[in-house]
């Protein structure tokens, strides 16, 4: 009696080590999907900064030929002169570069406030971004967050605020560790 019962406990051991290979292996793959979506973005943006400024150049280019009365086409001579002047020429950043955009977690922040101590990590963070007006990474969040008396009990608080921020449809990604609200737009539309 105890052959059979051998038999199937070997058969389910060998079915969990294939279920857990299995599992570190779609892990793995999500971890990659993961850090091309990321770059994915990145390019994304790169390319709304470059089709906005190519707009901004088109309508003073258009501007320009019917203030000065010339209904002809434009040389492109002047459709280059006007893409030059667009502020903010893009740029790719080098990574140093980058990393050195990244706000520093203080290790000194004073508590000024108890305005987040109720609070879940998205209402508080919601709040910050709103006043903002804009994007913010992580460690700035987290700074800001402790300065409004907010308390972390995990041992990775930027973790918990990343995750806390993916996981919630009210926020969205807009750079490696950078967050904004997803409506944002809609309020300043009304």
């Amino acid at each position: 009696m105890d052959r059979p019962s051998d038999n199937l406990l070997s058969r389910l051991e060998q079915s969990l080590r294939q279920s857990r290979a299995a599992r570190m292996h779609l892990a793995a793959r999500l971890r990659e999907l993961e850090a091309e979506a990321d770059s994915v973005r990145a390019e994304l943006a790169e390319m709304d900064n470059l089709a906005s400024q190519t707009e901004a150049a088109i309508y003073r280019l258009l501007s320009s030929v019917l203030n000065s009365g010339n209904l002809g086409l434009p040389s492109d001579s002047e459709l280059e002169a006007a893409m030059r002047q667009s502020p903010g020429a893009v740029r790719t950043q080098t990574p140093l570069e980058r990393r050195q955009q990244i706000p520093t977690v203080r290790s000194n922040v004073e508590v000024l406030s108890d305005r987040f101590m109720d609070r879940t990590i998205p209402q508080a963070v919601t709040l910050l971004l709103r006043e903002e007006g804009g994007a913010l990474h992580v460690n700035e969040l987290y700074n800001r967050l402790l300065e409004g008396g907010f308390k972390f009990t995990g041992q990775n608080p930027t973790i918990s605020i990343a995750v806390s921020l993916n996981r919630n449809t009210r926020f969205r990604k807009v750079a490696p560790g950078t967050f904004d609200l997803v409506m944002r737009d809609a309020s300043k539309a009304s």
